[in-house]
């Protein structure tokens, strides 16, 4: 029998129960990348799931289950029985099942179904154990864990608990037919100060910075991506990556620029200049030597292609922050078309042992996913889509009760406040 074991119900331990009445039972358990290619990543990890199958009175044998489709293991053990709830006669699993079926037939196999056990539902149990919340450990490893078992790991900004909850809660059926989600969020310098109301990023402290950070992580579970601007000087770098540490924040991106930044959606200039590779290196260096855990990484964001220093410079200074301790590279652009990116992951690629790359398509938005992970990007960040989306509706709310002198006109086509409650753990 194969089963993802994120959560052990009497449900499965019915499934389990009929299946050791058949003989010896070879518990298939599905690995990270497996759960991940059709849902959220799971809470434990394989060796916990597979631990916790193996104890399991009447299992023989636990092996891993690389990816949905039982093909590869059916084929390695050749079982008389394949034992599953009957709850996979339709919906996305079943062309699986009509694929084990006819593997089976090879050798005479049987699928034996046992009826679905009423009254349990695994998303209810999934939101009882987000309401319950994270810690910061574990919601630090899972970047790491995430860019392990899934082409691309999917990103969207976050300004506040509101807008985390929207990245936390928010799915999708994709045209292929699959159930999309995002998988973490981003803290950018840049809206937080917007959603503030302040023009220049630098008058937002890393204080109140670090207030934002919790007000995300008190109602959400995915992990974060912090935006460290420039990282300041070495010293204040290595207080940053201690505190997001501590937090739990899986990643923190610095840019290898310097001086003081100010906030371009207000249209000032940004005064800053591109760092030496020795001097961005060092910081590196001492940022990695800050840390206490493996898990938290420390991602260099490249400014070259911005700064018209040119791509021999943009892969130059990758070479040298990856062997400086980089745990990623981001590689940022502002030209409307992808080609220049494309031409820098061509780059990359040829790096020996090279850490995951950040892509950023806020300008050059026509580009798929899927033509991202082919030119081997392993992180898009979708910048700041939640705040520029919001100003407009919200100035338009506005604009419309000014208009009519009453609320009628916007209350019909928005969400009541009970509504989005809802969104809230806890919220009624």
């Amino acid at each position: 029998m194969g089963i993802s074991a994120e959560f052990i119900h009497h449900g499965h331990l019915n499934v389990i129960k009929k299946a050791r009445e058949l003989g010896t039972l070879v518990v298939g358990v599905l690995t990270d990348r497996a759960i991940a290619s059709y849902k959220r990543l799971p809470n434990l990890t394989f060796d916990q799931r597979k631990i916790i199958i193996e104890n399991i009175a009447g299992v023989t044998r636990v092996i891993p289950q690389e990816t949905l489709d039982y093909t590869a293991n059916l084929l390695e053990v050749r079982p008389d029985y394949v034992v599953h709830g009957d709850d996979w006669q339709s919906g996305f699993q079943k062309p699986i099942r009509e694929k084990v079926v006819e593997t089976l037939k090879a050798w005479g196999g049987e699928l034996v179904e046992v009826p679905y056990t009423e009254g349990i539902s695994n998303s209810q149990i999934d939101q009882a154990i987000r309401e319950v919340g994270v810690t910061p450990t574990v919601r630090m490893k899972r970047l790491r864990r995430l860019l392990e078992a899934k082409p691309i790991v999917r990103v969207m900004e976050a300004h506040n608990g509101l807008t985390g909850l929207i990245v936390e809660n928010a799915k999708a059926e994709a045209q292929t037919g699959e159930m999309r989600e995002f998988d973490a969020m981003w803290l950018s310098s840049l809206t937080d100060s917007t959603a503030k109301g302040k023009p220049d990023i630098e008058a937002v402290d890393v204080t109140s910075r670090m207030q934002t950070v919790n007000d995300i992580m008190e109602v959400t579970t995915k992990p974060i991506i912090y935006d460290g601007d420039t990282g300041g000087k070495p010293e204040h770098f290595v207080f940053t990556v201690r505190t997001l540490e501590r937090l739990g924040v899986s990643a923190v991106i610095i840019e290898d620029k310097i001086g003081l930044k100010k906030n371009s959606l207000f249209g000032t200039d940004v005064e800053q200049t591109q760092d030496t590779i020795p001097d961005f290196c060092a910081k590196i260096r001492q940022g990695k030597a800050a840390q206490v855990t493996r898990e938290f990484m420390i991602i260099a964001r490249i400014e070259s292609l911005i700064l018209s220093q040119g791509m021999e410079d943009a892969v130059a200074r990758a070479r040298g922050y990856v062997e400086a301790g980089a745990d990623g590279i981001m590689i940022h652009s502002r030209q409307k078309s992808p080609a220049e990116v494309l031409e820098f992951c061509k780059h990359y690629n040829t790096i020996p042992n090279r850490p995951p790359l950040v892509v950023v398509p806020s300008s050059y938005n026509t580009i798929y996913e899927q033509e991202l992970v082919e030119a081997g990007a392993n992180i898009v960040i979708y910048a700041n889509h939640l705040l520029r989306a919001a100003y407009p509706a919200m100035m338009d709310t506005a604009q419309t009760i000014l208009k009519h002198g009453r609320s009628a006109e916007v209350d019909k086509q928005v969400m009541s406040i009970n509504q989005i409650l809802t969104l809230i753990p806890g919220g009624q």
